[in-house]
């Protein structure tokens, strides 16, 4: 696609979702190492509420813009977006959103958030931030670490502004501010608190562990919701071959 070839090499590096040779998997692992070798102690846990439907197709168009000359592409793009959704046989057109669930939509979706969060966010980290801050995101899936407390109340604030500025926010539920990382036991257990809240992130749980020798060492699972939710299907599925014959129930099923 032109507009992956165009916007490729404009993206942030802590940017993983839908870009090519990236995936989940690279974004937990970058989470990882850089939990453990910079100094994090907090943790912001970002969540930007209905991103892909709050999407203003006006800003889109103007960031499209800056890179791309051509107006015809820009005029295709906004009558796509325009064309609105046929659900129910009723056509409901909207001038909010990436119309989520389409080949370009996670493209569209990263371009905006590279304008209104990537470039501003690394700005902040090189101008604001008083020590150490990391930054991944995988699509509207954000995690930002901070070695102190006050940094990241200040960018919380920044950000909730920011935001704001183009039409999104921040989920008040959902968005959580948890002491993390090598001290936060210690730290904790000086002022008398429980042990490190753990946080979410791409299906995995992460959580303030121990390794034998007692050092910080960083743990992640899988979310035990989206597990109990899989065994409940295989569970099913197995109560559904009960009667089949034996060399048939876990073909092409159980290696899916």
């Amino acid at each position: 696609m032109v507009l992956n070839a165009i916007y490729e090499g404009d993206f942030c590096g802590f940017s993983y979702g839908f870009r090519p040779g990236r995936g989940p998997h690279d974004a937990l692992d970058a989470l990882c190492v850089a939990i453990d070798k910079r100094k994090v102690n907090w943790i912001l846990d970002a969540d930007i509420q209905n991103f892909f439907g709050s999407v203003s197709q006006d800003w889109l168009a103007r960031f499209l813009e800056h890179r791309i000359g051509d107006k015809r592409i820009i005029r295709l793009i906004r009558k796509w977006l325009k064309a609105g959704i046929l659900e129910d046989g009723i056509v409901t057109v909207d001038d909010r959103g990436t119309g989520q669930g389409s080949v370009i939509s996670p493209l569209l979706a990263n371009i905006y958030l590279h304008y209104v969060f990537d470039l501003w966010a690394e700005r902040w980290r090189q101008r604001g931030a008083t020590g150490d801050m990391i930054i991944v995101r995988y699509a509207d899936d954000v995690i930002i670490g901070f070695e102190h407390e006050d940094d990241v109340r200040r960018f919380l604030d920044a950000m909730r502004a920011r935001l704001e500025e183009f039409a999104l926010s921040l989920h008040p539920d959902k968005t959580r501010l948890i002491e993390f990382g090598r001290f936060a036991a210690v730290d904790r257990k000086r002022r008398g608190l429980g042990k490190p809240e753990t946080f979410a992130f791409l299906g995995f749980t992460f959580i303030c562990g121990k390794s034998r020798k007692g050092r910080f060492q960083l743990r992640r699972k899988t979310r035990g919701d989206r597990m109990r939710v899989k065994l409940k299907d295989i569970k099913v599925e197995l109560r559904r071959r009960m009667h089949w014959p034996i060399p048939n129930r876990g073909n092409g099923w159980s290696n899916s």
